[in-house]
């Protein structure tokens, strides 16, 4: 298969920085898509892929699944694109299309194994795919969306994970209007959380360590804010919500949100992977019918529906927007929290 030499940012290992460096990508197939990427979002997982923290990182790796960019050639047998056309690409490039999964358009559950956009085995080339920290992709036209054309296009970015990441549990367990729905963390995924839930008609309500997060969570369309350290306003919300959305990203203690779901209320971790500590208390869940679960991005169809629903409703993510030579400084003020609440990257910065 042909390739071209495209201009990228990634790391050799996982105590490197970011830097510049030159990849392949392979020429368009009948059913591709080539994107010139013109907005790149930060995420947490671009982090901890880069330093290995989950394991089984293969480097080089060039992060990025965040992708708003520019048509710039297509396969002979794409009908939905065309050159010219703004489209959008987030965490998933491929899937088997064929397991029970793909076909009730969840490709995030393949059975046979997703292939993420940066990271996974390159059916087409060998070795692993490279993300949105460079100058180009190539997408099959399956799995790439289209972008409401009244969106800032920088700002979109953020929404092919932190927005459908929240946006599919908000979907799955069917906010609507005056649905209770309650967000813990503001970062990324919170404020996106707070934003949509707020667009479905929901009453939202922000837990919060300390209490200068009320400002902004007002802003951004919560009702009110609970501060989890407060043990009376804890139990004065006891009971309360149908759901809600946990996006902290670390080990913490869920059992005192339990105590505030409603009955049949469920819990939903977006942000944290790994054992919980201490362990979940199951009395107030056997007692209320009351759940703890998980979710993780969203298909291709749900996807595009949050787009829709965002040009419908004017929502797009909270940015500041960096040059690519600044990534490793990025990377450091993420784990800070030094970032109000999403990093995206002008890719035109790296030309030169």
């Amino acid at each position: 298969m042909k390739t071209k030499n495209t201009k990228a940012f990634g790391t050799d290992s996982a105590t490197a920085p970011l830097k510049e460096m030159t990849i392949q990508r392979r020429e368009v197939t009948p059913t591709d898509v080539e994107i010139e990427i013109l907005y790149c979002g930060v995420c947490h997982s671009d982090l901890h892929t880069a330093r290995n923290d989950w394991g089984g990182t293969v480097y080089p790796v060039v992060p990025g699944h965040e992708i708003v960019g520019r048509i710039t050639k297509v396969g002979d047998k794409v009908t939905k694109l065309k050159v010219g056309d703004i489209g959008a690409v987030g965490c998933l490039v491929d899937s088997c299309g064929h397991c029970e999964s793909c076909e009730h358009d969840l490709e995030q559950f393949c059975l046979n194994g997703y292939t993420g956009t940066y990271g996974s085995p390159d059916k087409h080339l060998g070795g692993y795919t490279h993300g949105g920290y460079s100058e180009r992709i190539i997408v099959d036209e399956r799995f790439v969306l289209k972008v409401p054309s009244n969106l800032d296009l920088a700002a979109v970015a953020p929404l092919l994970c932190a927005g459908i990441t929240t946006w599919s549990p908000l979907r799955h367990w069917n906010v609507t209007k005056g649905s209770k729905v309650a967000v813990v963390g503001l970062g990324g995924l919170g404020h996106m959380a707070i934003k949509l839930a707020n667009g479905l008609g929901a009453e939202v309500t922000l837990f919060s360590r300390t209490p200068n997060k009320k400002e902004d969570a007002i802003k951004l369309g919560a009702s009110h804010v609970v501060i989890s350290t407060d043990e009376e306003q804890m139990k004065s919300v006891k009971g309360k919500f149908d759901l809600i959305i946990d996006t902290v990203p670390y080990v913490h203690d869920v059992n005192p949100y339990v105590a505030t779901l409603n009955y049949s209320g469920t819990l939903v971790l977006v942000g944290y992977l790994g054992d919980l500590d201490p362990m979940l208390n199951t009395v107030p869940m056997i007692m209320g019918r009351k759940s703890v679960a998980g979710s993780v991005i969203g298909g291709i169809a749900e996807t595009q529906e949050l787009l829709d629903f965002c040009g419908k409703h004017n929502i797009v993510s909270d940015i500041e927007i960096i040059n690519m030579q600044d990534i490793n400084t990025a990377y450091e003020r993420m784990l800070k929290s030094d970032v109000k609440y999403r990093f995206v990257i002008d890719m035109a910065s790296l030309k030169n």
